[in-house]
């Protein structure tokens, strides 16, 4: 499956098929330039698991039940925040899994949240967002302001 493949089914009318853990990577793998998929996996895991820590409610719940069961088992096992960080603080605690840079951070997280959004659809993908800071849109690839899902 061609990471444009993706992208389609999740943006589709109807209920996206499930995305396997391994396209979801693929996804990551492309949009973040990542020469293999070991290292997108290397990268997902981080940002997953940080956005797990972000989330609460039904979004999160709903989030797990849509994504692979390897990236839903990194978002729901962590203990959520009293309060969700600001998308810099996010990125900036990113950085200290990687190599330090804000700039790879947010790179990387940029890359799986844009993936993570496709694979959710826009409904819920907006509704992820209106639950985080509203400085986190950029992260998942939105820009401009969340505007309500109609018909």
């Amino acid at each position: 499956m061609t990471p444009q493949t993706v992208t389609r089914a999740a943006s589709s009318a109807t209920k996206p098929r499930p995305v396997s853990f391994a396209e979801l990577l693929e996804q990551v793998r492309y949009d973040g330039a990542f020469p293999t998929r070991e290292r997108a996996e290397a990268v997902a895991r981080p940002v997953l698991a940080g956005l797990g820590r972000q989330l609460v409610g039904e979004e999160r719940v709903e989030l797990a039940a849509c994504l692979p069961t390897e990236a839903a088992r990194l978002v729901a096992s962590q203990v959520p925040a009293l309060t969700p960080q600001s998308a810099a603080d996010f990125v900036q605690a990113l950085a200290g899994e990687f190599d330090g840079s804000l700039a790879t951070a947010r790179w990387n997280a940029e890359a799986v949240l844009g993936a993570v959004a496709r694979v959710a659809g826009r409904e819920l993908a907006t509704r992820v967002l209106r639950r985080l800071p509203p400085d986190y849109a950029l992260l998942f690839g939105q820009t401009g302001a969340l505007e309500p899902t109609g018909p």
